[in-house]
């Protein structure tokens, strides 16, 4: 299974965010151990960047944080065209619509997110990290 994992996702695992850091962290250590083929998007890249250099007051710190990320999850371009053709997407928040067009474009499985309710109408299948990880124990 391919899936494109959401920031808060990535960020629930990294700053062991209270209540959503279990599932967050067990989608990590499924990657690691080849469960499923895990991407973020490169626009998920600078935001995590971002974030965690916020929380760490560390540029280091941050950038072998997202080091190490690249070794569990690969990363998706994002491309003009994904942009453009999130325009008329009617899904109303434009930064997960762009992330849409690049799930579609790069033919993964499953978005993996904490904001189901936003992708509802998402053509790609959405799954909250716990649904996510239930699929993955049941396959």
């Amino acid at each position: 299974m391919r899936a494109l994992i959401d920031t808060c996702v990535i960020i629930d695992a990294l700053q062991s965010r209270e209540g959503f850091e279990k599932d967050a962290q067990n989608i990590f250590l499924a990657a690691a151990n080849n469960a499923f083929l895990g991407y973020i998007t490169a626009k998920s890249a600078t935001d995590i960047y971002y974030l965690m250099h916020r929380y760490t007051h560390s540029d280091k710190t941050s950038r072998e944080t997202l080091n190490k990320l690249f070794t569990l999850f690969d990363v998706l371009d994002t491309s003009g065209i994904d942009c453009r053709k999130a325009i008329p997407s009617p899904v109303s928040d434009f930064e997960d619509a762009v992330m849409i067009e690049t799930a579609l474009r790069s033919e993964v499985d499953r978005i993996v997110t904490r904001n189901t309710e936003d992708f509802a109408k998402s053509p790609v299948p959405v799954l909250s990290p716990h649904a996510f990880l239930e699929k993955l124990r049941a396959e």
